[in-house]
């Protein structure tokens, strides 16, 4: 098999043969040994102050022509391996896949957990336990103010990350009293003055008198159970790993990243920063390399983790056109966040449908990648999105656990609908054609939004050409038009979608005809 990355690095214009006997591939190149990767740390407000008043990466909007996403197959979708893995669109999970999540069958063990560190500052302190069947896991409770909120956050939106292909931890939730604790040997943790000093179980007492407890007395938390291999740190959203060898696409063009932008937006997961990822070194078949994951899913739907969401979700701690609209209005512009209005349910925090609207969401500070996204970029995510139904959602919030059954029905009700505004607002960008083969002789694709029930079926007008791969180059036959495939020979032939209502959208499906056999290789989309 060639060598990827060769290709998708090289622009389509000086890379000659288009497509290869092997296309369209589905998964990375098996990757290059990492002997060694440098656990880096990144300052959460350098991060924070460079992405929102510096301009770093590669940015479409000072490229002249945008950039098309790389590390795509020919069929531009993104390769599975170390960032991401083709699940739930493609091929239906059942509903308790679903539930189960990216693990599901391993929570932390009955018997005694023996807690090995401990974070007894800030708001929503927690603890790293080992349980006995000697596997570590990190505790986090939700706070006092919103019971049952963060975790249910958290439980909620792993499950559906897991379900549209990235890599995110096994988490459970999970319900103990103080009975099953005990501290392990040589346990520091951080005094009043600063000062590493041995933990003692008074420690353990104060930490949980900053957390609730459920009616029956218990503790609720979330039991995230420590990812395989060593954490070296988390992958930014531009440019790539000097120590990593397989990371040659830089992350503002990878489509998995940009198509975050629409995930985060259906979830609120507006605080989808970069120390919010993390890089894993795993060993697996005798090589080692990077495996790249999404976590910490407790500031979504309405949570901010320590506390309910702001008002202002969705849109940038600063901005200098929402500034100035407040200057020269005296104050008395109304933003369209302001507008919202949010039932009282604790358990949720403040999270909404009515005034949602994705294209306006933003996270917490600028991000290249979701700033470069392209129309199919948002497409490719949007189609995610749309694939859960109203009853694969409720299985999926049922994980939350939330004992209010209203708080429940809203949550469930706040996705359909949040999922319902992301289809048709990014449908109407492309020609919103998928899942194309050939049947009965004839070229045939799904219509995605005909088939979810947004509106009605697309028309578009069919040209076929033939192909020639080396060249590069499109000869149209004439005559030839509509779905019914044209009398092919050996080699590559090219069907032209084009919307009769939208002249500029238009999708090319290119077939390969070999041996008797007629695949799609290829597809391309204009708009």
């Amino acid at each position: 098999m060639r060598y990827l990355w060769t290709l998708v690095l090289i622009p389509l214009s000086l890379a000659g043969q288009r497509f290869y006997a092997d296309d369209p591939l589905e998964f990375e190149p098996k990757p290059r040994n990492v002997p060694m990767a440098a656990n880096r740390k990144l300052s959460d407000y350098y991060d924070l102050f460079s992405n929102q008043f510096g301009r770093p990466g590669e940015r479409n909007s000072e490229l002249g022509e945008p950039t098309r996403a790389k590390g795509v197959s020919t069929l531009g979708e993104p390769m599975q391996g170390a960032w991401w893995m083709k699940r739930h669109y493609y091929k239906r999970m059942s509903l308790e896949a679903l539930q189960l999540g990216a693990g599901g069958r391993t929570p932390p063990s009955e018997g005694k957990w023996t807690i090995v560190s401990a974070k007894n500052e800030g708001v929503t302190p927690g603890f790293t336990v080992v349980d006995g069947a000697k596997r570590m896991f990190f505790v986090k409770f939700d706070p006092m103010s919103n019971p049952e909120m963060a975790t249910a956050a958290d439980a909620v939106t792993g499950r559906l990350f897991h379900a549209m292909g990235y890599h995110v931890p096994d988490n459970y939730i999970v319900y103990f009293s103080e009975e099953r604790l005990e501290i392990g040997k040589d346990v520091k943790i951080t005094g009043m003055l600063g000062k590493k000093r041995p933990m003692v179980w008074a420690d353990v007492e104060e930490i949980l008198r900053k957390v609730p407890k459920t009616a029956d007395g218990k503790y609720r938390a979330t039991a995230s159970l420590a990812l395989p291999g060593k954490p070296i740190g988390p992958p930014r959203y531009f440019g790539t790993r000097a120590d990593d060898p397989n990371d040659v696409v830089p992350h503002e063009h990878r489509r998995d990243y940009r198509g975050l932008h629409v995930i985060d937006a259906w979830l609120d997961h507006d605080d989808s920063r970069a120390i919010n990822n993390i890089d894993i070194l795993v060993k697996e078949g005798g090589a080692q390399y990077i495996r790249h994951y999404q976590l910490d899913f407790g500031s979504t739907l309405g949570s901010a983790t320590a506390k309910a969401n702001s008002a202002r979700s969705g849109t940038y701690f600063f901005s200098w056109k929402e500034s100035a609209a407040q200057l020269f209005t005296l104050g008395l512009y109304v933003p369209y966040w302001a507008k919202a209005d949010y039932p009282k349910f604790e358990s949720i925090g403040k999270f909404e449908y009515k005034v949602f609207d994705p294209e306006r969401w933003v996270p917490e500070y600028p991000n290249v990648a979701f700033l470069n996204r392209l129309p199919d970029d948002e497409f490719w995510a949007a189609k995610q999105v749309t694939a859960f139904t109203d009853e694969e959602l409720k299985a999926i919030v049922a994980k939350g656990e939330l004992s209010d059954a209203k708080a429940a029905e809203w949550l469930w009700r706040c996705l359909v609908e949040r999922r319902n505004k992301i289809g048709r607002a990014y449908f109407t960008k492309v020609l919103p054609f998928d899942e194309f083969r050939v049947e009965g002789g004839e070229l045939r694709w799904t219509d995605l939004p005909a088939k979810l029930g947004y509106w009605g079926e697309t028309a578009v007008d069919v040209q076929w050409s033939s192909f020639d791969n080396g060249a590069g180059r499109k000869s149209p036959i004439a005559g030839q038009s509509g779905t019914k495939l044209p009398a092919m020979r050996e080699g590559y032939w090219c069907a032209t979608l084009t919307s009769r209502s939208k002249k500029t959208q238009t999708i090319d499906v290119y077939l390969r005809y070999s041996g008797g056999e007629t695949a799609v290789v290829g597809i391309d989309r204009t708009w």
